[in-house]
C-alpha cells in the first residue's frame, strides 16, 4: 500500500465517521437516510453524465452491491435508533475487516498470514468487550436487539466490499462506478420513504436538507475514495486501515453527543484498533 494510497484510505474513514455523525444526530432515521441516499442518487446521476460507463462484467456485482447498500443503510437506521453512536459505530465497522479477510481469502484468493490472523484474534477481543460493556445506563448487560443489528451491519459492511472490491476492478472506471452505485442504491429509501410521508414529506425534510445533503456529499467522497484505494491495494488491508474511523466515531461520540465511554470502553475500542492495526502492518 503506498503512502498515496493509505492516505486516501485515512481521508474516508474520517469523512465516513463524520457523515455517520451527521446521520445520527438527526433523530428521524428515515428522514435522515432519505436525504443521505437520495442526495448520494442526484451527486451520482450528475457524475455518470461526464465520467466513462464501467464496463459490462461490472453490472451484476454493481446490482448486487445496491441491494447489498440498501440493507446496510437499513441496519445502520436500526442501530442508531436503538443504541450509542459511540457503541454501535464501533462495533459496525469493527466487524467489516474481519469478515472481509475471510471473505477475500474464499473468494478473492487473497490468503491472510500468522500476523493478520493475530490481528484478527485481538479485534475479536476487542469487538467482544465492547459489545458486552453496558449501553444507555444498563450497567454490563448487552442490549441484545441493538447489538445484533449493529453486527448485522457489519456484515453487510464486509459483504458490499468484497463485491464492491472485484466489481470496480471489472468496471474500468472507479469513477463511473461509483457513480452508478450511488444512483442505483439511491431510490430505494427515498421511495419507500415517499410511500410512507406522502404529501408531508417536503415539510419534514426541511429542516434537516442542510445537514443531509451535506452527509451525502461526505458519504459519496468517503465511499469513492475507498474504491479507488481498492483497485490499488488488497481488499483486506484497505478494510483494515479504514476502520480507524472506530477511533473517529468513538470520539465524536463522547465529544459531541456527549456519550458515557468510560475506562472498559475506550480499552475494548483501542483493542479493535490495535487488533486491525496489526492485520495492516502483516499486510
Amino acid at each position: 500500500m503506498t503512502p498515496l494510497v493509505a492516505a486516501a484510505v485515512l481521508m474516508a474513514a474520517v469523512t465516513h465517521a463524520s457523515w455517520n455523525a451527521i446521520a445520527a444526530r438527526i433523530k428521524d432515521q428515515l428522514l435522515s437516510f432519505t436525504l443521505i441516499s437520495g442526495g448520494g442518487a442526484l451527486i451520482g446521476g450528475v457524475t455518470a453524465c461526464f465520467v466513462p460507463l464501467p464496463a459490462a462484467g461490472a453490472w451484476p456485482y454493481l446490482i448486487a452491491s445496491a441491494v447489498l447498500h440498501v440493507a446496510y443503510m437499513a441496519l445502520l437506521m436500526k442501530s442508531f435508533t436503538l443504541g450509542d453512536f459511540g457503541q454501535m459505530y464501533p462495533i459496525a465497522r469493527g466487524t467489516a475487516p474481519l469478515v472481509v479477510t475471510l471473505l477475500a481469502a474464499v473468494f478473492v484468493g487473497e490468503i491472510p498470514d500468522a500476523g493478520q490472523l493475530a490481528g484478527v484474534a485481538v479485534a475479536c477481543a476487542g469487538l467482544t468487550g465492547l459489545a458486552l460493556w453496558g449501553i444507555r445506563g444498563k450497567g454490563a448487560r448487552p442490549h441484545w436487539p441493538a447489538l445484533l443489528a449493529a453486527g448485522a451491519t457489519g456484515l453487510a459492511i464486509a459483504a458490499y466490499t468484497v463485491v464492491d472490491g472485484v466489481g470496480v476492478r471489472a468496471a474500468q472506471t472507479p469513477l463511473g462506478y461509483i457513480a452508478w452505485l450511488m444512483v442505483l442504491e439511491g431510490l430505494a429509501i427515498p421511495a419507500y420513504t415517499f410511500y410512507r410521508r406522502r404529501a408531508a414529506l417536503a415539510s419534514q425534510l426541511r429542516p434537516y436538507a442542510a445537514r443531509g445533503l451535506l452527509a451525502a456529499a461526505m458519504s459519496v467522497a468517503a465511499y469513492g475514495f475507498v474504491l479507488w484505494a481498492q483497485t490499488k491495494a488488497p481488499l483486506a488491508p484497505i478494510a483494515a486501515l479504514r476502520e480507524s474511523s472506530i477511533i473517529v466515531g468513538a470520539a465524536i461520540g463522547a465529544l459531541l453527543f456527549k456519550e458515557r465511554f468510560g475506562g472498559p470502553r475506550i480499552a475494548a475500542a483501542g483493542l479493535m484498533v490495535v487488533g486491525i492495526g496489526l492485520m495492516l502492518y502483516a499486510s
